[in-house]
C-alpha cells in the first residue's frame, strides 16, 4: 500500500464507505463520461465539413477517430502505471489538459494528418489518462452499490450524444468548425475539475491482535495434562521430580519465552506489510485464467460494439428511408442504452444470482439484438431493433469494466492493473473491428454482413464469458494437506513430554531394580 503521507487529502476509513465522498467522484465521473466518449461518439458531426474542407474521403476523416480510440485502449497500462506510482488525481488533471490541447489544436490543423497527431494522439493518450483512473477510483469507493453507482454515473456519455449531436450542428452553422472545435476544446478543460475532486480512499482495517493465553490458564493446561500421566509417578515414592513442571521454572524464565514468542508473532504479522511495495503494474494477473477468459470476452465483443453506430444510417438508406428519420434511429439508440445502463445497475446491485451470470445473459441478448438488424425492413423495424440494441448495449458497456472489481475475475485490490490489461488487449479489436466491417460490407455489397460479423465476435465473447466461473472455481484445485489444519504445538509444551518420557524411563528402572 502506498505511503498514506503520500496520499494527499485522502480520506481514509476501515471500511469500503459505499457513499460519502464517493458521491462526489461519481459526479465526476458522470462529467468525465461526458467529455470523453460523449464527444467522441458525437464527432461525426464535423465529418461533412472536414471532408470538404481538406477534400478528403470519407475512410480518411474516420482515421481521426479510430487513431483516437486505438490510443486510447493502447496506452491503458501506461494510465495504469502512472495512476499507481503519483495518484489518480494528477493524472486525471494532466488527461484533461492533454484533452483540451488536441482538440485545440485541431482547430488550427491546416491538413488531416495534423489531425491524426492533435486529436488522434494527444486528445487520445488524454482520454485514456481521464477516463481510466476515474472509474478505478469511483470502484474503490462503493462496494454494495457499487454496480448500480457506476451504471448510472456511466450514462454521462449517453445524455452527452443525446445533447452534443444538435448543439454542435447549430454552432458549427453559426460560428465555422475551427471556433466550434476551439469551443469544445475549452469546455473540456472541466475535466480537470473533476480530476481535483478524484480524494484517494485509502481503506485502513482495524488491526487485529489475538490475545495470547494468560499465564495463569497456560501453566494450569500444563499442570492438567501432566496430572494424568504423572499421578502414578507421585504415588511411588521414586524420589524423581519433574523439573520441567511449570511450578518448578524460574519465574524469569517463563515470561522471557513468553515474552519472546510475542515479539515473534508480532514481528511475523507486521513485518511483510511494511517492506512489501506493490508493483506499478501486477502482471500476476496474467497467471489468472478466470482474467484471461475475461480479457478474451472483452476483446471479441468489441468487435460488437461499433457495427449499428457506424452502419445503421447506410443501412437504413439502403432501405429506402429519408435521411432525416435515419437520424433518429441514432437518437433512440442512445435513450435506449440510458435505461440500459441504470437497469443493469439496479439488477447487479439486487444480485439475484452471481453477477457473472447475469452479465452472461446480457451478452447473449445483444448478440440476438445484432442478429435481428438485417431481417428489418422498414423504419419502425429499424427503430425496434435500434432499441433492444440500445438497451443491451447499455447494460454491457455499462458493466464490463467494474465487474473486473468482483472476486470472480481479478478483484478490487488488482482492480488497477487489471483495467490496464484489459483494455489494452480490447485495443486489438477497437482498431480492427471498423475496417474489418467495412471489408465484409465491400465484399458482400450488403450492410447486413457487418452486423452478422459482429454478432459472430458477441458470441464468442459470450463463449469465453461462461468459462470465468469455472476457471475461478479451480476444477483441478489440490486439496490442502490434512495437517495444516492442526494447531501448532508449543514450545513448552514438547519440553513437557520430553521431560515425561525422561520420569517414565527413571522411574521403570528405579522399578525395575527394586524387584
Amino acid at each position: 500500500m502506498r505511503d498514506l503521507k503520500k496520499c494527499s487529502g485522502a480520506n481514509i476509513y476501515t471500511k469500503v464507505p459505499d457513499g460519502g465522498w464517493g458521491w462526489a467522484v461519481a459526479v465526476a465521473f458522470f462529467f468525465v463520461e461526458v467529455f470523453t466518449y460523449g464527444v467522441i461518439k458525437s464527432f461525426g458531426v464535423f465529418f461533412k465539413d472536414l471532408m470538404n474542407y481538406f477534400d478528403e474521403s470519407n475512410s480518411r476523416i474516420s482515421w481521426i477517430i479510430s487513431i483516437c480510440v486505438f490510443v486510447l485502449t493502447f496506452t491503458a497500462p501506461i494510465s495504469t502505471i502512472l495512476s499507481n506510482r503519483f495518484g489518480h488525481r494528477p493524472v486525471v488533471m494532466l488527461g484533461g489538459f492533454l484533452i483540451s490541447l488536441g482538440m485545440m489544436m485541431a482547430s488550427f490543423a491546416r491538413n488531416v494528418v495534423e489531425m491524426y497527431v492533435s486529436i488522434g494522439m494527444v486528445s487520445g493518450l488524454g482520454y485514456c489518462l481521464s477516463f481510466l483512473p476515474t472509474v478505478t477510483i469511483l470502484s474503490q469507493y462503493f462496494d454494495k452499490r457499487r454496480s448500480l453507482v457506476t451504471a448510472i454515473a456511466s450514462t454521462g456519455e449517453c445524455f452527452a450524444v443525446f445533447a452534443f449531436a444538435p448543439a454542435i450542428t447549430t454552432l458549427i452553422e453559426q460560428v465555422g468548425w475551427r471556433y466550434c472545435m476551439l469551443i469544445v476544446g475549452a469546455l473540456q478543460l472541466n475535466i480537470m475539475v473533476c480530476g481535483a475532486l478524484l480524494r484517494p480512499v485509502v481503506i485502513k482495517a482495524q488491526e487485529e491482535t489475538k490475545e495470547l493465553p494468560k499465564p495463569e490458564n497456560l501453566e494450569s493446561a500444563f499442570m492438567l495434562e501432566n496430572e494424568q500421566t504423572l499421578t502414578s509417578l507421585d504415588s511411588i515414592d521414586s524420589g524423581v521430580e519433574v523439573s520441567t513442571s511449570p511450578k518448578n521454572l524460574p519465574t524469569n524464565v517463563k515470561s522471557d519465552k513468553r515474552a519472546e514468542g510475542s515479539t515473534e508473532r508480532q514481528e511475523i504479522a507486521v513485518q511483510p506489510d511494511s517492506d512489501k511495495t506493490p508493483p506499478l503494474l501486477d502482471f500476476s494477473i496474467l497467471r489468472n485464467s478466470s482474467f484471461i477468459c475475461y480479457a478474451l470476452f472483452g476483446l471479441f465483443a468489441t468487435l460488437g460494439f461499433f457495427a449499428p453506430s457506424l452502419y445503421i444510417i447506410p443501412l437504413s438508406l439502403s432501405l429506402g428511408i429519408d435521411k432525416d428519420l435515419s437520424a433518429y434511429l441514432l437518437s433512440s439508440m442512445a435513450i435506449s442504452e440510458v435505461f440500459g445502463r441504470i437497469g443493469a445497475g439496479w439488477l447487479l446491485n439486487k444480485k439475484p444470482i452471481r453477477k457473472i451470470y447475469i452479465e452472461l445473459i446480457f451478452v447473449v441478448l445483444l448478440c440476438l439484438a445484432l442478429i435481428t438488424f438485417p431481417f428489418a425492413c422498414n423504419f419502425w423495424g429499424l427503430m425496434v431493433c435500434s432499441m433492444f440494441f440500445g438497451l443491451m448495449l447499455g447494460t454491457v458497456t455499462g458493466t464490463h469494466i467494474p465487474l473486473l472489481a468482483e472476486d470472480d475475475i481479478v478483484g478490487i485490490e488488482k482492480m488497477s492493473s487489471g483495467v490496464g490489461v484489459y483494455v489494452f488487449i480490447q485495443s486489438i479489436a477497437g482498431l480492427a473491428g471498423p475496417p474489418l466491417g467495412g471489408v465484409l460490407v465491400d465484399w458482400t455489397q450488403n450492410y447486413g454482413s457487418a452486423f452478422y460479423s459482429c454478432a459472430v465476435g458477441m458470441a464468442l465473447g459470450a463463449l469465453f464469458l461462461a468459462l470465468v466461473r469455472p476457471c475461478r472455481t479451480g476444477l483441478c484445485r489440490r486439496k490442502p494437506p490434512l495437517c495444516q489444519g492442526a494447531q501448532e504445538t508449543p514450545d513448552d509444551f514438547l519440553e513437557m513430554d520430553m521431560g515425561r518420557g525422561e520420569v517414565l524411563s527413571k522411574s521403570c528402572q528405579s522399578l525395575n531394580g527394586t524387584v
